[in-house]
C-alpha cells in the first residue's frame, strides 16, 4: 500500500463514522454530564477519604 491508499481508506471510514454519529439530544446530554459529574464527585470524594485515614494514621 502506498501513502495515497492509506489516505483514501482512512477518508473513506473517517466518512462512514460521520455518518453513522448523530449529536445527543438534549436529555441525553443532560443525562450523560450528570452522570459525568457524579463520577467526578465520587472519585473526589474517595481520594478524599484516603487522604484522611492516612493523615489520621500519621498523627496517631
Amino acid at each position: 500500500m502506498n501513502l495515497m491508499q492509506t489516505i483514501d481508506d482512512f477518508v473513506k471510514q473517517s466518512k462512514r463514522v460521520i455518518m453513522i454519529t448523530y449529536k445527543p439530544k438534549d436529555a441525553e446530554y443532560r443525562q450523560m454530564a450528570l452522570t459525568t459529574g457524579a463520577g467526578m464527585v465520587l472519585i473526589g470524594l474517595i481520594g478524599f477519604i484516603i487522604s484522611m485515614a492516612a493523615y489520621a494514621l500519621r498523627h496517631v
